[in-house]
């Protein structure tokens, strides 16, 4: 890794729209890996918050929780809006990471973790979001995890399907499961899960 001094000078910063999201523009100056500074530069920002996203894994029967549900950002873009991702949630004030996994999971899912393993933190796109993603893998018992759920003051209509890893794994490998936590999350399993298997037991 370079030794670099890395330096940033905002310059000035201005909210365009606040609302779900917000939208900032920011001008500013960084210093140039050669050396000296760069030119002044515009970026648009949109400032999102932290988020959580937790695989749900029954590891005594070798299956994974995926939600399906309409997302906008899909629309246009691929065969149906409607994607097939993991249990995900805003951070609200004061909440930590941890309980943002477990809240998400009852309200999306319709069951409770037992175990919640820390996978990691990423940020989702940094060229224009703000988003932080922490990722967990939660244990849970999927034998009564079905139907639909969702905050109904936030307009949610989360379909819960179960399914066996292998073949929740396939259906990602033939891009029917294209959104970036999900995709993250299975492939953290496929690694890790035969250790996890022997430490919660099952498979």
């Amino acid at each position: 890794m370079s030794d670099t001094v890395k330096k940033v000078n905002v310059i000035e910063q201005e909210y365009l729209y606040r609302g779900f999201l917000r939208l900032k523009r920011i001008r500013l100056r960084h210093t140039l890996f050669e050396g000296g500074w760069g030119d002044e530069i515009d970026r648009e920002l949109i400032e999102r918050g932290d988020c959580v996203a937790v695989l749900l894994y029954d590891p005594d029967v070798d299956a994974v929780v995926l939600v399906e549900q309409f997302r906008v950002g899909a629309l246009g873009h691929s065969k149906t809006p409607w994607l097939l991702e993991i249990v995900a949630g805003v951070v609200e004030s004061g909440e930590s990471s941890e309980a943002v996994a477990y809240r998400e999971t009852v309200e999306e899912a319709g069951c409770a973790i037992e175990e919640l393993r820390y996978i990691c933190e990423y940020y989702s796109s940094p060229g224009a979001f703000s988003e932080r993603m922490t990722l967990f893998c939660g244990r849970v018992d999927s034998s009564k995890v079905g139907g639909v759920h969702g905050v109904l003051a936030e307009n949610e209509d989360i379909k819960v399907w179960v399914m066996p890893f292998d073949e929740a794994f396939e259906l990602m490998t033939q891009g029917k499961v294209n959104s970036a936590t999900a995709i993250i999350g299975l492939q953290w399993l496929a690694l890790n899960r035969e250790p996890l298997q022997r430490e919660w037991g099952g498979g």
